[in-house]
């Protein structure tokens, strides 16, 4: 991977950590994802006029990946509903490369080298390693709900990373991917809350604009790197995202880093480090 790509995607896992912080601090995460999600549909949509649509051949992968994102948003609002940023996130983060990996060998052949292996495994054990130490006082949904958030993760990033290498435009992908899942998603969560969403959307919109600018250029950045970098190392560099949350905690929040977070953070260098080398 060139360093621009890496230094992008490690500038995506901050956006990211960023609107998962956004949801997560929320009174109603529901409403809230919902929020964040319809904020990037609509800062999304000037974009599909400046890129273009994407090519045919991949709205096959844009339909099925809004239809994912779907699940995607339904499983991490549950997540977060019934546990901690600190053990949901981790679980959700670190699970998802290893599956986009293994997948990836099996349905897209892309076979990383010995290197990005090790370092996809380092990232993923630093990240696994924070969630993992906060199960003693995790609900046991939360976890469920986190897990499988996480296989949902795997399947959209190699659906996403296939479509994007087939669009011809990562950036109209990103954009038409956005407002059609905003679409699905609102119209879902607006069939159970109706006008309580409304009423919050017009209460919280600036909240919502500033987590869907973080979710819209964070995985935009996703999507073009996986144009040019293998899928799973790009998964693995994302993830980064859990160690850019507990950094911004420690400094911001004044949150206690610790020695747990600290070996995490080592981990999870020495797995950038592997990847680069």
């Amino acid at each position: 991977m060139s360093p621009i790509v890496t230094a992008l995607v490690l500038a995506s896992a901050l956006l990211h950590a960023g609107w998962n912080a956004i949801v997560k601090s929320s009174r109603d995460v529901l409403l809230d994802t919902a929020l964040v999600a319809a904020a990037a549909g609509i800062l999304a949509l000037p974009l599909i006029g400046i890129a273009g649509l994407p090519a045919r051949p991949s709205w096959p992968y844009l339909g099925a990946s809004a239809a994912i994102h779907v699940a995607y948003f339904s499983t991490l609002a549950a997540a977060y509903r019934f546990g901690d940023l600190s053990h949901a996130y981790p679980l959700m983060r670190g699970t998802a490369p290893l599956l986009v990996a293994l997948f990836g060998v099996a349905l897209l052949n892309e076979r990383p080298a010995a290197s990005m292996w090790l370092g996809i495994v380092l990232i993923s054990a630093g990240i696994l390693s924070l969630g993992w130490s906060q199960r003693s006082r995790a609900h046991r949904s939360a976890t469920l709900w986190a897990l499988s958030n996480a296989a949902i993760i795997a399947s959209y990033t190699l659906v996403d990373g296939t479509g994007a290498r087939l669009s011809g435009t990562p950036a109209g992908y990103a954009a038409a991917l956005f407002s059609l899942q905003a679409l699905f998603f609102v119209a879902l969560v607006a069939a159970s809350r109706g006008r309580a969403m409304l009423v919050y959307f017009a209460r919280h919109w600036r909240r919502g604009l500033g987590g869907g600018f973080c979710l819209l250029s964070a995985y935009g950045i996703v999507l073009w790197a996986m144009t040019l970098a293998p899928i799973a190392a790009v998964a693995a560099l994302r993830e980064t995202s859990v160690i850019f949350a507990a950094v911004l905690g420690s400094l911001v929040l004044k949150e206690r880093f610790g020695r747990q977070r600290l070996i995490a953070a080592c981990a999870v260098a020495l797995g950038v480090f592997a990847m680069r080398s």
